[in-house]
């Protein structure tokens, strides 16, 4: 190439970069760097610091980021929950978790050409081959450990039969609704971009409640190393090594941490999904379009803030205004004679999660007939500072068949309970007069009594008849009838007397 012409392309090149810039500042618009964002996002509003009395949260650098209790659902941190970000590779969390939903561990996942070309060249992966094979359980580890992307589509299409990854991503949909999303929309198994695959920090809390209860998906999830050995379908060994920092032997490593997944995309940025669990309490932390390495940061931060700052409370060992037994149960009719069995009784096992600082009793609590479990008759919802903290169940006993219908209760109704048993109070309908409720307690205690008279009342007049019997019978007859029974008596000892009994 001549001088002249090196030197005209030069200067058209800077023309053009010289047009591209004057058009950008008209339009306003540039190139937004990381350390804008970063301060972008701290000065965002954190909805659950503008709650008086609730403790106050960490300022964090994510755009979007929660911290949810795993098995109350309770929300103790919330930050732009419900803004749609881009997941990147958390979403293979779900993706894993159907596999070991839908598959065994040992079956057989064959790799095609759209599994393996349809993974973009650099993006992550174990450098799989078309023909070659990995089991279920390989597949989870290399998903988990390595982010492979060319593993996450194999396994879709081992599922669904099929390489349209788009009927794998109607199973996802329908699955993370059943676990409670509310604002996501999949269209992959790996969260490669699309403009049609996005959700939310609180729905991939939701799917994490799912993905944090399975065992075997958070220890692989904090594995450092995999290692699959060769086969006749694999030609030689994978070794990998997991890129992410807060898992043991990183530089975030975070000591109460029981699995996680990170993702990455340009335009995602980073995200985390991790769960950690300390001193009983189980926490989900989600934090999405964050910059690297402030995702880990951030997220160790709110899980320090939750353990730190709430406790879990077993509300039927705690609680006092819904005393619902004479002695933590409430007895049926039968108990009058000793016999009966609880009626009902509150779950052992529910919990709710409240600020350290706070008490039961400083909550507030409605109670809703739901009979869609077995062995449900009610739901009792706490709320501390208007804020959900979770609910308590109260069952029927086991081993009961008490002939009470809470079916038969209407809708609107609501239930007080006293220190003396249930109150069942039925609400007035708009424009009429609200009608004293009536304690079950009375009604099985007034019915006790009532058939203990009655019992009473059969032995009296029992007994009046025998002595009427007596007084009208003449005395002859009566010495008549004493020495024939007796007689009778001598006459059937002697009769058995030759026997050995």
């Amino acid at each position: 190439m001549s001088q002249i012409s090196h030197k005209l392309l030069i200067g058209l090149l800077s023309v053009t970069v010289m047009a591209g810039t004057l058009f950008s500042q008209t339009l306003g618009v540039r190139a937004e760097t990381a350390e804008e964002r970063i301060a972008l996002h701290r000065e965002m509003e954190v909805q659950s610091n503008l709650i008086e009395g609730w403790p106050e949260g960490p300022i964090v650098s994510a755009e979007s980021a929660i911290l949810m209790e795993a098995e109350s659902g309770t929300i103790l941190y919330a930050k732009n929950i419900h803004k749609q970000e881009y997941p990147a590779s958390t979403t293979k969390i779900l993706t894993t978790l159907l596999a070991t939903e839908l598959c065994q561990l040992d079956e057989i996942v064959t790799f095609s050409h759209d599994a393996v070309f349809d993974n973009p060249p650099g993006s992550s992966g174990i450098a799989m081959d078309v023909g070659q094979e990995l089991t279920m359980e390989q597949c989870l580890n290399a998903i988990l450990i390595r982010s492979a992307n060319e593993v996450a589509f194999a396994v879709a299409e081992h599922i669904t039969g099929t390489t349209d990854w788009s009927v794998f991503a109607d199973i996802m949909n329908e699955r993370a609704k059943e676990l409670g999303a509310l604002n996501t929309h999949f269209a992959n198994p790996n969260g490669l971009p699309d403009e049609n695959h996005y959700t939310t920090a609180y729905d991939m809390a939701m799917i994490g409640r799912g993905f944090f209860a399975n065992k075997m998906l958070c220890d692989i999830s904090i594995t450092r190393r995999m290692e699959i050995p060769a086969s006749d379908k694999l030609p030689e060994a994978k070794i990998e090594i997991s890129s992410m920092q807060i898992i043991p032997g990183g530089k975030y490593a975070y000591e109460y941490l029981v699995g996680c997944k990170t993702g990455y995309t340009v335009a995602a940025r980073s995200s985390l999904v991790s769960c950690a669990e300390k001193d009983g309490l189980k926490l989900i932390c989600v934090v999405m379009r964050d910059e690297s390495p402030l995702q880990y940061e951030d997220t160790i931060s709110l899980f320090n803030y939750g353990f730190g700052n709430f406790r879990k409370y077993n509300v039927s060992q705690t609680e006092k205004k819904y005393d619902v037994t004479f002695s933590d149960t409430v007895y049926s009719v039968n108990d009058v004679f000793g016999s009966s069995k609880p009626l009902l009784t509150l779950n052992k096992d529910d919990c709710i999660i409240l600020p350290k600082t706070a008490e039961i009793g400083d909550t507030e609590s409605t109670i809703s007939y739901d009979t869609s479990d077995p062995g449900q008759a009610a739901v009792i919802s706490y709320t501390y500072k208007g804020v959900d903290v979770g609910q308590v169940r109260l069952l029927f006993a086991a081993d009961d068949n008490i002939p009470y219908e809470f079916d038969a209760v209407q809708e609107d109704a609501l239930t007080e309970v006293t220190g003396n048993g249930v109150v069942i109070a039925q609400t007035a309908a708009p424009g009429e007069e609200e009608t004293d409720s009536f304690p079950l307690t009375s009604v099985l205690l007034i019915a006790g009594i009532a058939a203990v008279a009655l019992i009473l009342l059969f032995l009296l007049l029992r007994l009046r008849a025998g002595r009427n019997y007596h007084a009208f019978t003449p005395k002859s007859n009566r010495r008549t009838w004493r020495r024939r029974r007796r007689r009778g008596f001598f006459r059937r000892r002697n009769k058995f007397r030759d026997y050995d009994f």
